[in-house]
C-alpha cells in the first residue's frame, strides 16, 4: 500500500487553503512550501496537520520532493480541491499492491470561471513518484502515458 504525501506551494493563500486541505484525507502527510506568506496561511496549514517549510530562493521544484516522507506525491495548488470521487480514487489507489503501481497519474480539472465551470480538455499529471524530473511552473509536467484517475480536481477562482 503506497502512502501519499500532498505537496502545495503557498503565498498568502489563507482564504483558499482550508478547502484544499479539508479533502486530503487519502494523504498520510501534507507538506506546505510557503513562499513568504504574511497572512494566516501558515497557521491554517498547521491547523490541518501540515508540515510547513519555507521556500528556498530559486530552488528547483524537484528539491521539494525530497521533503516528502513518502514515495508518492500528490501535487496541487492551494486554490484547488479534490472531489469526493477523486478522494475515493486516491484511497483505492493507495490500497493497490506496490507491484501494480507505476509511472505518473493524471486527473481532469474543472476550473471556475465567471460564467460557471469549465472542464479543461486534457488531464494534468498530479500523482507522481518522488523521482519525478519533468516540471512546469511548479507542478509536474504532463505525461501523456500517465493513467487517468477517476474524479476531478476543482480549481477555484482567486478572490
Amino acid at each position: 500500500m503506497p502512502p501519499i504525501t500532498a505537496l502545495l506551494h503557498t503565498a498568502n493563500h489563507a482564504l483558499r487553503l482550508g478547502r484544499a486541505l479539508e479533502m486530503l484525507l487519502p494523504c498520510s502527510e501534507i507538506v506546505i512550501v510557503d513562499h513568504g506568506s504574511t497572512d494566516g496561511t501558515r497557521r491554517i496549514a498547521r491547523r490541518y496537520g501540515a508540515r510547513v517549510v519555507s521556500a528556498g530562493d530559486h530552488a528547483p521544484a524537484k528539491h521539494y520532493l525530497d521533503l516528502a516522507r513518502n514515495e508518492w506525491i500528490f501535487c496541487l495548488k492551494p486554490q484547488e480541491s479534490i472531489t469526493e470521487s477523486l478522494q475515493a480514487s486516491l484511497f483505492e489507489w493507495s490500497a493497490l499492491p506496490e507491484s501494480v503501481v507505476a509511472g505518473g497519474y493524471s486527473v481532469f480539472v474543472r476550473e471556475q470561471t465567471g460564467d460557471g465551470w469549465l472542464e479543461l480538455p486534457a488531464p494534468e499529471t498530479r500523482l507522481i513518484p518522488s523521482g519525478w524530473c519533468l516540471w512546469r511552473e511548479g507542478l509536474p509536467a504532463h505525461d501523456p502515458s500517465a493513467v487517468v484517475l477517476e474524479g476531478q480536481l476543482l480549481r477555484f477562482s482567486l478572490p
